[in-house]
């Protein structure tokens, strides 16, 4: 499958680092896996910190996630459902104005968990992000 590249000039009003924060915030929750060993009792250097994958009752991966999409305004959430959408193949570059104008138009305003819910979001926040010409390594992450 070809990515593509149409770089319409697209004026986000979400900071490309706040969407790739909420990309890597996604990518750890996207890779939990359900918890085979409760007490497992070993030692993260003998298991290669396997263990950090696995859900448990003390990760708050979920919650920051969810936190950190619900702390953007109405415009920034637009913006993230938008490149999700895009990145799923909903709409393409040249769309991203209607794809913002529906993401505005939703009447069920819970972005978080909708985010939180859908299968593969970093994955298609990555690919609409690339579709408008961002790049996660162009992007300062310093906070992470």
């Amino acid at each position: 499958m070809s990515r593509q590249t149409d770089m319409t000039e697209v004026e986000l009003t979400i900071s490309p680092e706040k969407a790739f924060f909420i990309l890597m915030k996604a990518r750890e929750f996207d890779a939990k896996v359900e918890q085979t060993d409760p007490d497992a009792g070993s030692n993260p250097t003998d298991d290669h910190s396997v263990d950090v994958l696995e859900e448990n009752t003390d990760d708050s991966t979920e919650q920051e996630l969810f936190f950190a999409v619900d702390a953007l305004n109405e415009d920034e959430q637009a913006d993230l459902l938008a490149l999700t959408w895009m990145g799923r193949g909903d709409f393409t570059a040249a769309e991203c104005s209607e794809a913002r104008q529906a993401a505005m138009d939703v009447s069920d305003k819970h972005v978080a968990q909708y985010l939180i819910e859908t299968p593969l979001v970093s994955d298609f926040l990555e690919e609409g992000l690339s579709m408008i010409g961002y790049d996660g390594e162009d992007v300062k992450l310093d906070h992470l």
